[in-house]
């Protein structure tokens, strides 16, 4: 440990201990739930993004420990606690109660009927539509008869609304029956009589949904849909990209319409697998809160290009000087992250609408005090609970990080009820609007948007790693471990 660190960590641990934040000599104060209320307000004022700006997570918040005990026992519930201690900037951190589950649910492990769908609502009211985006192989849906682009208006009989899609579609229930609906003439909405009953069980999603190759023109194109960045996958992403070099791939159209989120690390190693770049070009700088930042160094909070997986395996690049990528609002943090990152040193031709605007990252946090929440060694054995905050930033090469609001596609095309098409196929709206630009043949019509159905959110928001960008365990900064 550098002179610096040393200094740091123990600024730090007085800091801790100065507040009474610590208390390692009084924990056996404080009563069970307490327990995990201490873990939540420790591993907040330690790591959360915005901690100097939280008052309730100020190092000086309490004088004593009995002042301490007191402001926990005022809340309810662990989560009530983490709730009232989030910023109001703060949109994607959350809290469970199993870390088994989260741990599961980050490695692509989750219950799954296999229907992926959006939600909308109809002419801006309070009902509200499926629309299903595409099918899980595999899966109990992929033996039925839906397909993407099929409509439903009920679950179990009741008509969906804004204030019940939720119970209905993503309750604990395994088992639920939807309601098949289609346009009429008028364009309006109707049952059509049949149903689909679904049944949930675990089930393990390959990101990699579909891979083509085909040649437009003369130009060898790859094509490659990928809907979660789960770095338990990327040997297999590897290995679509070793395919697309043994055809000839020339470009590439990567479809991020539907994905999250999730590792950093396999945001990092997508976009040097695209790009190919010199292992000493920067790709991102991570921006923590101001404990964390003042204990690293530049090069600590600095992640370059890569030319190997963690495990030693060369990666397959394209080298390409440009890549297209199909993105919308359901595309969100490590999807964002690979956009603004390849941006300072490739052209990228960002097709669909405005993103999801989160640039923030978050780590899994464990009651495990001897390494700073930030590993299971050591971990309290009186319950699972683990929270997952926002605790920094990525900014590009070039300083960047600022799209809260989404990023602006460069060609503006939305994704409509009416125009879903089938994924991976040539004439699909946004793929076909891709090798139409690249190609350079002739001009495109914009494709007039349906507003009596407006597509608000997607199935994939309500799992329980939804909008993640996360730092695996080797990721996370080792001073405190």
């Amino acid at each position: 440990m550098t002179i610096k660190k040393t200094w740091i960590y123990t600024i730090l641990l007085l800091a801790c201990f100065s507040i009474t934040a610590c208390f390692e000599d009084q924990d056996d104060n404080l009563i069970p739930d307490n327990d995990i209320k201490d873990f939540v307000w420790k591993g907040l004022n330690l790591w959360y993004l915005w901690q100097n700006e939280v008052p309730d997570l100020a190092d000086n918040r309490f004088s004593s420990t009995e002042e301490y005990t007191s402001y926990l026992d005022g809340y309810s519930s662990p989560d009530a606690l983490f709730d009232d201690l989030q910023h109001n900037d703060d949109r994607f951190s959350w809290i469970v109660d199993d870390y088994f589950a989260l741990d599961n649910a980050l490695n692509g492990i989750s219950k799954s009927n296999g229907m992926e769908f959006g939600l909308g609502l109809i002419d801006g009211g309070p009902e509200v539509f499926g629309a299903i985006q595409y099918i899980l192989p595999n899966t109990d849906a992929s033996t039925s008869d839906l397909q993407r682009g099929d409509l439903f208006l009920t679950v179990d009989g009741t008509t969906l609304t804004q204030t019940n899609y939720t119970s209905l579609l993503f309750s604990n229930s395994d088992t639920y029956t939807i309601g098949l609906a289609e346009l009429d003439s008028n364009d309006n909405l109707v049952l059509t009589g049949e149903t689909v009953t679904l049944t949930k069980q675990v089930y393990e999603e390959n990101p990699i949904l579909i891979t083509n190759t085909f040649t437009v023109n003369g130009i060898k194109v790859g094509y490659l849909m990928y809907n979660r960045f789960t770095s338990s996958f990327d040997q297999q992403l590897n290995d679509a990209f070793g395919q697309f070099l043994a055809e000839g791939v020339q470009e590439l159209i990567l479809d991020l319409r539907y994905n999250p989120g999730g590792s950093v690390g396999s945001a990092i190693n997508l976009s040097s697998m695209i790009a190919g770049k010199p292992t000493s070009d920067l790709f991102l700088k991570q921006q923590w809160n101001n404990k964390i930042q003042a204990a690293l160094t530049d090069e600590e909070v600095s992640r370059n290009f890569v030319d190997k997986l963690t495990d030693g395996t060369p990666i397959n690049t394209l080298n390409l000087n440009k890549v297209y990528i199909l993105a919308q609002y359901s595309s969100a943090s490590a999807s964002e992250l690979v956009i603004n990152g390849l941006n300072p040193h490739i052209e990228v031709v960002h097709i669909g609408s405005s993103t999801r605007g989160k640039n923030e990252f978050s780590i899994t946090l464990y009651d495990s005090p001897d390494c700073a929440y930030s590993c299971t060694t050591g971990i309290n054995p009186n319950h699972i609970w683990a929270m997952q905050p926002l605790v920094g930033r990525n900014e590009n090469a070039a300083g960047f990080y600022q799209f809260e609001a989404g990023l602006i596609p460069t060609i503006e095309l939305e994704e409509t009820v009416s125009n879903y098409g089938v994924l991976g196929q040539q004439d699909e709206p946004l793929l076909a609007r891709a090798i139409q630009h690249l190609t350079g043949n002739g001009r495109f019509g914009t494709t007039q948007t349906n507003s009596k159905f407006t597509i608000i959110e997607n199935s994939n928001a309500q799992t329980l790693t939804r909008d993640n960008m996360y730092l695996n365990d080797k990721d996370i900064p080792n001073i405190f471990k």
